[in-house]
């Protein structure tokens, strides 16, 4: 899991850092003291040598003496590579991988992709506090997140209501403060978890123009598989969910309309379990076709 990588990051971060520290402020002027001595004490003993041998056989000794221990070399060596990767994947981009099929079409099972970590605020590492705001999710936008159920687990979906909008998904129709999100079909799809067909829809949420998978023709109860936070701004009825986006949160959907665990039934993202904003496929070992940017 993304949070126990995290977590583990920061910990050889913090102890190669230590060592690092160490060896500058103290181990290092301990060795060159030490290899001093030992480099006098090496011409001081030394008898029947000549100048260059003596002087070769003393640097030997010296080098010897300063050269610091195994592990220390290691914490050095480490430390710059780790505090790089951390800093990149703490405040600037950060890799995931797409798990399953939930956010088909536009992102398939195997997909490596990458999230913006800045767009929505500087957060600490691993606390996930943020410290300065610079903008917050909007209506179509692809993120990532702490899942609301089980904070270790990362989830990634659409944005399809911010903080204030009614939401109301009903007869598999998705409405936006009482007006229907616009849809228009786009041909079929073959989704390979389930070998076979289904149709694609594009449609427009906000700005994004995107594609979803959609069976209008079968059943689905929406029903909540948990008694989430702010219940009671939800309502569910025979064929849909209506529910009126508390401050702070989001409502999340995933573009595999049909076979997607969102929103619908454990409520709302808060905030703070954002992680940021996914953009761009990196690499797919199966199709790398697929690299490039996504919406």
């Amino acid at each position: 899991m993304n949070w126990d990588f995290a977590l583990l990051l920061f910990v050889a971060l913090v102890v190669t850092g230590l060592v690092w520290l160490l060896d500058r402020l103290v181990l290092r002027g301990r060795r060159q003291q030490r290899a001093e001595a030992a480099a006098q004490a090496c011409r001081n003993n030394a008898a029947g040598l000549d100048e260059a041998t003596l002087e070769a056989e003393c640097r030997q000794v010296r080098e010897r003496a300063v050269k610091a221990p195994w592990w220390v070399e290691y914490a050095i060596s480490f430390f710059p590579v780790i505090l790089f990767v951390f800093l990149l994947r703490s405040f600037v981009v950060e890799p995931f991988r797409i798990p399953s099929g939930s956010m088909l079409p536009t992102l398939e099972n195997g997909d490596l992709i990458l999230v913006n970590k800045y767009e929505y605020g500087i957060r600490l590492p691993v606390v996930n506090r943020k410290i300065l705001d610079l903008g917050s999710p909007q209506r179509g936008d692809v993120v990532v997140f702490r899942y609301p159920v089980d904070p270790a687990v990362d989830y990634i979906k659409r944005v399809v209501g911010l903080p204030g909008d009614v939401v109301e998904y009903r007869h598999k129709q998705l409405y936006l403060n009482g007006s229907p999100v616009p849809r228009t079909r786009d041909g079929d799809f073959y989704e390979p978890d389930r070998a076979n067909y289904v149709a694609q829809y594009l449609e427009q949420l906000g700005t994004v123009s995107h594609r979803i998978l959609l069976n209008t023709q079968a059943s689905q109860d929406l029903m909540p598989i948990t008694r989430f936070p702010d219940f009671s701004d939800c309502s569910y009825r025979a064929g849909g969910v209506r529910c009126t986006v508390p401050p702070g949160h989001y409502f999340v959907m995933g573009d595999n309309r049909d076979n997607s665990l969102d929103s619908r039934y454990w409520g709302f993202v808060p905030d703070r379990n954002l992680v940021g904003r996914a953009f761009f496929i990196w690499m797919n070992f199966s199709a790398p076709s697929r690299i490039g940017r996504f919406h």
